[in-house]
């Protein structure tokens, strides 16, 4: 594990600037689906264009209810033409299979927990280097020999992999890198996956899921389809996720109050972990009013008198249009 530190704004804090090393990734499982009909099935089920996947890509992807709210999230991608993994959060997964074989009817696919068969490790910094050589696109996959790593939005400015290989695959090289540090990475990089604290609070917009990949607009439906796409195209998101950053332990699901409304929560946090340094990171979804009014310590969390929450830049832009 390779730590430096700095100073950044906007909250003059240090912040490490290079973490690198490979993280063995115990919150996550895996489901299974295969067969000849695989994408077909997983095409009318999530966010994404599965039809379109490639051997080379990867997706992130959303299950959602009727009306739009992520159930799940998912990086989607497959080992072979007729095998596809999905992997996402451990503490839904079971409830998830469930609910998503209540749909396979007559489609030639058969979904499984597959957790037990592969190990999950997450690669930071330089150890992708000494695995996986050269510059690769966000989303993109490769192979080798039996692993499948897919490449991940930066943390913290950091490069950041997926690997997943059969159980007894020697575990990729590296120093050890703690999960609560991949997690932190895993902040920093802007995206929340979804866990059972935060189970259909948000449409996929109110994370940012339009910006970094997580939805299609130009594929055929899927459960809550309609409403996410009204959101975007009639302007009607008025929630978006921020980073931000608090001295106080934050928890998924907690909500974060403006000092001008003491009664009503104006977001709730998505994912946090600890900083190195001091205090915490966070990923919260709350509305873009309060978000715009944010100086001056009017964002709390748990009520309008708890801790003091900052916000930070995105490292990534907002998707305007489509």
């Amino acid at each position: 594990m390779i730590i430096q530190l700095m100073l950044t704004s906007p909250t003059d804090l240090p912040v490490v600037s290079t973490l690198s090393g490979v993280a063995g990734l115990s919150h996550l499982g895996v489901i299974r689906v295969a067969g000849e009909e695989a994408a077909k099935f997983l095409q009318g089920q999530l966010t994404q264009d599965v039809a379109l996947l490639g051997l080379s890509d990867a997706r992130l992807a959303a299950f959602c209810n009727a009306k739009g709210r992520m159930q799940a999230s998912f990086i989607v991608f497959k080992r072979s033409h007729d095998e596809i993994l999905m992997v996402c959060s451990q503490d839904i997964l079971v409830a998830t299979l469930k609910r998503l074989s209540m749909f396979v009817m007559r489609a030639k696919a058969k979904l499984s927990d597959a957790t037990a068969d592969y190990a999950l490790f997450g690669l930071a910094g330089s150890a992708i280097e000494s695995i996986a050589a050269g510059a690769h696109p966000v989303w993109a996959k490769a192979d080798i020999n039996s692993a499948n790593i897919v490449f991940l939005y930066p943390g913290n400015g950091q490069p950041r992999a997926l690997w997943c290989a059969p159980v007894g695959t020697p575990v990729p090289a590296g120093d050890a890198l703690p999960l609560e540090q991949w997690q932190w990475l895993e902040v920093r990089s802007g995206i929340a996956m979804i866990t059972q604290p935060i189970f259909e609070a948000f449409v996929p917009q109110m994370l940012n899921y339009e910006s970094v990949g997580g939805v299609n607009f130009k594929k055929g439906c899927y459960p809550g389809q309609e409403i996410v796409a009204r959101s975007q195209f009639r302007g009607t998101l008025k929630r978006r996720a921020y980073l931000a950053h608090t001295e106080a332990g934050p928890a998924v699901g907690q909500e974060v109050f403006h000092a001008l409304d003491a009664e009503q929560p104006c977001g709730l946090v998505a994912a946090c972990a600890p900083r190195l340094d001091s205090g915490f990171d966070a990923i919260v979804s709350m509305q873009t009013s309060a978000a715009a009014d944010a100086e001056g310590g009017r964002l709390t969390l748990g009520s309008v008198t708890g801790p003091a929450l900052v916000l930070l830049p995105l490292p990534y832009p907002l998707l305007e249009d489509i």
